[in-house]
């Protein structure tokens, strides 16, 4: 065999090997590109599905809050039209009991007045157990989301906008207005430099 047999011969046998090395490099790479893309989108869809936990676990106690408050305001307001019943009886009660405290009444109505009296009290005891308080009005700075003006009456001797006088008392329910107090409010008085102006014209 001449030299140039030999040499063809050895291109001939190494030229393979390379192209089959070459061709499976590819072929790790393409594996290779592959894998990463999958693991990729498996850590995007994970990172996606624990997000989706965290906001269901967020939800699942949103409403579990929100449950046991509405659970707590309904066991605390569930008295409330009862209570919105009694207050006008507690009301003829206490306006009989003003009425019967005349110094000159006699003795059978001393007796209706002590049984009002004591009715009043019990009513009052039952009140104060399930949390009915009385709204504080007389002498108070009016407050629009406790108290219910019907009038205004000029004095000098408060701040206007005070309580004079309470025409039907207020109450709260574990500290929500149950009904507001009826009141009598103060407004500035004139001037009375004014009016003695006003009289030396006169």
């Amino acid at each position: 065999m001449n030299n140039e047999d030999k040499s063809s011969s050895q291109n001939s046998s190494v030229e393979p090997a390379e192209l089959e090395t070459h061709i499976t490099d590819d072929g790790v790479k393409d594996e290779l590109n592959t894998l990463k893309a999958k693991l990729e989108d498996a850590e995007s869809k994970a990172k996606e599905n624990w997000d989706k936990l965290l906001r269901s676990q967020a939800d699942q106690e949103n409403i579990k809050r929100r449950t046991a408050r509405d659970l707590e305001n309904a066991h605390k307001f569930a008295l409330e039209k009862f209570a919105l019943e009694l207050l006008p009886i507690k009301d003829s009660l206490e306006l009989g009991a003003a009425a019967a405290t005349d110094d000159h009444a006699d003795e059978s109505l001393k007796k209706i007045q002590d049984g009002i009296a004591l009715t009043l009290n019990m009513l009052d005891s039952a009140f104060k157990k399930f949390n009915i308080e009385e709204v504080k009005a007389a002498g108070e700075k009016f407050n629009p989301d406790h108290h219910q003006a019907m009038s205004t009456q000029p004095s000098a001797d408060v701040e206007p906008n005070t309580v004079l006088n309470v025409f039907q008392k207020g109450y709260l329910l574990n500290g929500r207005l149950l009904r507001p107090a009826m009141v009598v409010v103060s407004q500035k008085a004139p001037d009375n430099k004014e009016n003695t102006e006003i009289d030396e014209m006169a």
